[in-house]
């Protein structure tokens, strides 16, 4: 797996300019796993308000690595995990009066409350945030957010609940420094959603955040080796449950990438997917193995050694994300967190 690191820098630059506001990237999942410390260290150059993550751990790998910027964890926490985030210097995401009385009865450090307005999975929703009372009338309130549900579509939805957080927001009996909401699809769309920072995630790593919108640079290359180059007679079949048979006398190459590393076991089924070699686009036959992956060379000279490319540039052909991501049935999202940790990650 190849990271083109000077790609991603540029994507987040992109972002910051049209949302014309500070950047919260978002690095959970390893960095969609692309690896959340190289990211952040790289991101570092932008002068980020701070990085978003899932969990204490991914925080706290931050922090060994040296980041020294906030830290939100979004994901909903309880207060046994309290200490973890005072000794990493995590700011959690709370969203009950609960939660709140107990994190500022123990501590002065910031925090953020997320207002549910239609994502239906965690936070207060926006028409109770009178319920909090007067728990979150405290200096240490420093942030509030949303997450839209559906910002890659014009379908007025991503209106409807910036609408309803602006209105929850204002009801609070104290305002916070920071009002955070868009996502990368969010965030392309200017400054109507920008409010103090956006928090990118998919633009970041090569994928497109919706038709329309702007188009990131690719970021992810994977490659692997030809391990074997071997003749298929007309009628032979190859694979798990012969899920391939030849229509003519060809060449196959096996790859040495599979399905535990992240590549689809269907993927090839449909006869759509490609693999680059020697320049030349080569369909994947059959189903993907654990460890290997076969390919259909044809007369394309392969040999043991020869790398291929399934996904990114080779000698002037690309196979790009959405190319890879529509063969696999999967979004963007899903391929990038699914590549498996065999794969050994390259920077560039």
């Amino acid at each position: 797996m190849e990271v083109d690191v000077g790609a991603l820098v540029d994507n987040a630059r992109t972002v910051a300019k049209i949302a014309g506001t500070r950047l919260l990237p978002v690095v959970k999942a390893n960095a969609y796993g692309v690896g959340a410390v190289t990211v952040s260290r790289a991101l570092e150059q932008l002068d980020p308000w701070g990085y978003g993550v899932a969990t204490v751990e991914e925080g706290a790998e931050l922090r060994a690595a040296g980041i020294t910027r906030p830290i939100l964890v979004f994901m909903p926490t309880r207060a046994q995990l309290f200490d973890d985030y005072d000794h990493y210097q995590l700011t959690p995401a709370l969203g009950d009066a609960g939660s709140i009385l107990e994190w500022t009865t123990r501590s002065d450090r910031p925090f953020h409350i997320e207002i549910d307005t239609g994502m239906g999975r965690a936070g207060v929703r926006w028409d109770e945030v009178d319920e909090m009372g007067e728990a979150i009338d405290t200096p240490s309130f420093e942030g509030c957010y949303t997450h839209f549900h559906s910002a890659e579509r014009n379908d007025g939805s991503a209106e409807r609940q910036a609408e309803r957080f602006l209105g929850a927001v204002r009801r609070l009996p104290r305002q916070p420094v920071l009002l955070h909401a868009a996502n990368s699809a969010a965030a392309l769309r200017g400054k109507k959603y920008a409010f103090d920072m956006v928090r990118p995630g998919i633009f970041l790593y090569g994928g497109l955040a919706a038709e329309g919108l702007e188009q990131p640079k690719p970021v992810v290359s994977i490659r692997a080796r030809v391990l074997s180059v071997r003749r298929i007679h007309k009628g032979e079949s190859v694979s798990y449950n012969a899920s391939w048979v030849a229509a003519r006398d060809t060449v196959v190459a096996t790859l040495g990438i599979g399905y535990a590393d992240g590549i689809r076991r269907d993927i090839g089924l449909a006869g759509r997917a490609n693999v680059l070699l020697r320049g030349k686009r080569c369909p994947i036959v059959g189903v993907v193995q654990m460890d290997m992956t076969l390919v259909d060379s044809g007369t394309v000279e392969v040999q043991v050694g020869d790398v291929a490319t399934l996904l990114g540039e080779e000698a002037k052909q690309r196979i790009t994300l959405a190319e890879f991501t529509a063969w696999s049935g999967e979004l963007a999202h899903e391929v990038l967190t699914g590549l498996g940790s065999r794969l050994p990650r390259v920077y560039a």
